[in-house]
């Protein structure tokens, strides 16, 4: 009898991967990845030299990304049968055999896990380790901190509608606002409404090879990946001297 074990991999540099990720990745005779069809999948790539010579991979390709409307009913269809047949295969082989999955970042924090998760329950035994969340990289790569004292953090899908991301950005000091891409000009037009677009990074492949920190109003609309996230740092209550 085996169990299912979701590993944790922290922002993308394999150095942030935790001890305990690391370890069990290494031991792991099985490991599965969620991967975009004919791409080597992120969470696969962070992992690279890790896995022991006679590993079983076990890709699992979505069905769908960014083809169709995220909200739409066929969107969720394919993607809840996408779900449905790998939680009856990892439950399947978890009878026999520990299956390793891969999550970048923290799995409980918005990963594609989690949708496993919910479906192998009473199914087998499940195991989370957690890790860093991607944000957490790339508002460290800004060398600036993201809260200070009481200041109120907001996380936002980029996917929202512009009148809520503009209202989010009116009423928290700080943002992250992840799944920009083709969101990037709602985005941009929120903050700029909001009066914060002068104080918003962008920033690309957090704490990877060809990470990129720059400020928003200097990046074009058509210049930014899907994972990149935005940042508008809090400037909340500090002990300091009055000058």
């Amino acid at each position: 009898m085996g169990k299912i074990v979701c590993a944790g991999l922290g922002p993308g540099d394999p150095d942030l991967i935790s001890v305990r990720s690391d370890r069990v990745i290494r031991a792991a005779r099985h490991v599965a990845f969620f991967r975009k069809a004919g791409r080597a999948g992120q969470a696969r790539s962070i992992v690279q030299g890790m896995l022991r010579a006679d590993a079983v991979e076990l890709a699992m390709e979505y069905p769908v990304t960014t083809e169709l409307p995220f909200d739409s009913p066929e969107y969720n269809d394919l993607l809840a049968a996408f779900y449905d047949d790998w939680a009856a295969r990892l439950a399947d082989l978890a009878q026999r055999e520990d299956v390793v999955v891969l999550c970048e970042g923290d799995p409980f924090f918005y990963g594609s896990f989690m949708h496993l998760y919910t479906r192998l329950q009473g199914r087998a035994e499940v195991e989370v380790i957690p890790g860093i969340p991607g944000m957490v990289g790339c508002w460290n790569g800004t060398g600036q901190p993201i809260t200070w004292g009481d200041d109120v953090l907001t996380v936002l899908m980029a996917t929202l509608p512009e009148e809520d991301l503009l209202r989010h950005a009116r009423a928290s000091d700080a943002l992250v606002i992840m799944k920009t891409g083709r969101n990037l000009p709602r985005v941009r037009r929120a903050l700029a409404a909001a009066g914060r677009l002068d104080e918003a990074w962008l920033v690309e492949r957090g704490t990877m090879p060809g990470q990129r920190v720059a400020r928003l109003a200097d990046v074009a609309d058509g210049d930014c990946p899907y994972f990149a996230i935005v940042l508008v740092h809090g400037h909340g209550r500090r002990p300091e001297v009055p000058e």
